[in-house]
C-alpha cells in the first residue's frame, strides 16, 4: 500500500504541473516549491517546533498554540508549512510569531528526507485533518515527538474503514491527539489509539484574539454612520442567485457588505451587474471616492472581512451550497446570528450553532428570507445565545498547552 501511496503522490504531482499551465492556483503551487530546497535559511537553533497547515484555516488553529509556546519558551524555533497557495500567499496577514514559512513539498520519500534531515524537528504539529505519510514516517523515524493538533474525524475516512490498514499506520506514529469532539475520540479508540483527549477547536480562542486587536475601519465607519450592516461574507455564485435578490429589494431594509470568496475582476463586475441598488466598490473608497447614498459596500481585498463582522447584525457565511462552508466563528465572536447554506457535514461547529440556536441552515430563497426574518424578530435572545456560545467553547489552546507541560512533552 506505501507504494501505491507513492504512486498516488507522483500522478498527483503530475496533474498539478498540467493543470499549471491554464489553473493560476495550480501554477502558483507548481511555482512556490521550485528549488525549495536551495532556498531555505541557515538555520542555527537546532530547537525546532513544525506545525503543518493545509490552509489558512488551519494556520488560524495553530496560531493560539504557537503564541503560548513562545511566552513559554521565545527560543524556539516555529517552522510553519503550507500545503495550499490560499495558505502561504495570506498567512502574512495575520499577526504571528514564525520564525520561517514556506510551502511542504510533494509528500515523495526523498522530499521527506531530506526536509526532516534540514530542519531536525523536535515536535511536529499537524493541524486538524492532513496527514502526509511519509513525512510523518520520516519525523518519527528521527524521534521527533508527534501531535495531531484540533483534529477531527469521520467515519467515512480511510483510517476506519476494513482495507485501511495502511493509513491507520500513519495515525499510530502519534504520540497525541487534541480531538475536537467526542466522535472523533471514539473513532480512534475503535482502531485501538487511546493517546487522545477532547480538547475543542482552537478557532474559538483565535477570533477572539482578533475581536481583542481589532482596529477601527474608518471607511467601514463612514460607510455605516452608525448603523449595522448586514454582512454577506466569502460568499461564492450559489449564495449569491439567492441573497442578492433580496438585497435589491425592501426586505433587506438595511446597508450590506458584501465580501466575496472570488475577488477576481470578472466576479467583481458580475456582482455588480445583479446589483440594482447602488453600489461602490471598497478599492474606490481607498482611492478617495466619496461616498453618497450607497446601501451596498462590496469588499474586493483580501483581509478586511474579519474586521467588518465588527459592524454588522446579521451575517451570512458563503460556501454552504458547496460543502466548503467558510469560517462561522469570525462572525459569532461579535455577537452576530450566523446564516449558511444547507452542506455544512464536515464542519460539526454547524451543527453545533443550529443545536445551540444562533445558527441557522437556509436551502433556498424562501428559507433565507423566512430565517432572515425570525432572527430579526427574535434577535435580543439569539444574540445572547452567540456570546454564551464563545464563551462555552473558548480555552482550548490553554488546554493543550496545560496536557504538554502535564506529560513533559514540552
Amino acid at each position: 500500500m506505501h507504494f501505491l501511496y507513492n504512486l498516488g503522490i507522483r500522478f498527483y504531482s503530475i496533474f498539478i504541473l498540467i493543470a499549471s499551465f491554464f489553473n493560476p492556483k495550480a501554477k502558483e503551487w507548481i511555482d512556490g516549491r521550485k528549488n525549495f530546497f536551495k532556498k531555505l535559511p541557515e538555520l542555527t537553533n537546532e530547537n525546532v517546533y513544525w506545525f503543518h497547515c493545509a490552509s489558512l484555516g488551519e494556520f488560524d488553529q495553530a496560531l493560539p498554540v504557537i503564541n503560548l509556546l513562545k511566552e513559554k519558551d521565545s527560543s524556539i524555533f516555529i517552522l510553519v508549512t503550507f500545503f495550499s497557495p490560499s495558505g502561504y500567499l495570506h498567512f502574512h496577514k495575520r499577526k504571528h510569531q514564525a520564525d520561517y514559512v514556506c510551502y511542504l513539498p510533494a509528500d515523495t520519500t526523498k522530499n521527506a528526507r531530506k526536509f526532516i534531515a534540514y530542519f531536525k524537528p523536535k515536535k511536529v504539529f499537524f493541524v486538524k485533518y492532513e496527514f502526509w505519510a511519509n513525512y510523518i514516517f520520516e519525523a518519527k523515524k528521527n524521534k521527533a515527538i508527534l501531535f495531531s493538533l484540533s483534529s477531527i474525524f469521520r467515519e467515512k475516512q480511510h483510517f476506519f474503514k476494513p482495507q485501511g490498514g495502511f493509513f491507520r499506520k500513519i495515525l499510530q506514529q502519534f504520540d497525541f491527539f487534541f480531538v475536537q469532539d467526542d466522535y472523533s475520540k471514539k473513532l480512534l479508540l475503535s482502531i485501538g489509539i487511546d493517546q487522545s483527549i477532547i480538547s475543542g477547536d482552537t478557532r474559538y480562542d483565535r477570533v477572539i484574539e482578533n475581536k481583542n486587536q481589532l482596529e477601527p475601519n474608518v471607511i467601514l465607519e463612514d460607510f455605516l454612520k452608525g448603523e449595522k450592516a448586514f454582512i454577506i461574507g466569502s460568499s461564492w455564485p450559489e449564495d449569491e442567485q439567492i441573497i442578492l435578490p433580496f438585497v435589491n429589494s425592501d426586505q433587506i431594509n438595511q446597508k450590506v457588505i458584501i465580501a466575496p470568496h472570488d475577488i477576481s475582476e470578472k466576479h467583481i463586475d458580475a456582482i455588480s451587474i445583479e446589483l440594482t441598488v447602488k453600489h461602490i466598490r471598497f478599492t474606490s473608497l481607498l482611492k478617495g471616492t466619496k461616498i453618497t447614498d450607497e446601501k451596498v459596500i462590496i469588499i474586493d481585498t483580501i483581509g478586511h472581512l474579519t474586521n467588518a463582522y465588527n459592524y454588522g447584525d446579521i451575517a451570512y457565511v458563503g460556501g454552504g451550497f458547496s460543502g466548503s462552508l467558510h469560517n462561522i466563528l469570525e462572525p459569532t465572536v461579535f455577537g452576530l446570528p450566523v446564516i449558511f447554506g444547507p452542506k455544512f457535514s464536515k464542519f460539526p461547529e454547524a451543527q453545533t450553532f443550529i443545536d445551540f440556536g444562533n445558527g441557522f441552515s437556509i436551502h433556498d430563497s424562501d428559507s433565507f428570507l423566512k430565517t432572515y426574518l425570525y432572527i430579526f424578530q427574535n434577535y435580543s435572545a439569539i444574540q445572547e445565545k452567540t456570546f454564551e456560545i464563545i464563551q462555552l467553547n473558548k480555552g482550548a489552546s490553554l488546554k493543550i498547552i496545560y496536557h504538554l507541560q502535564e506529560n513533559n512533552f514540552i
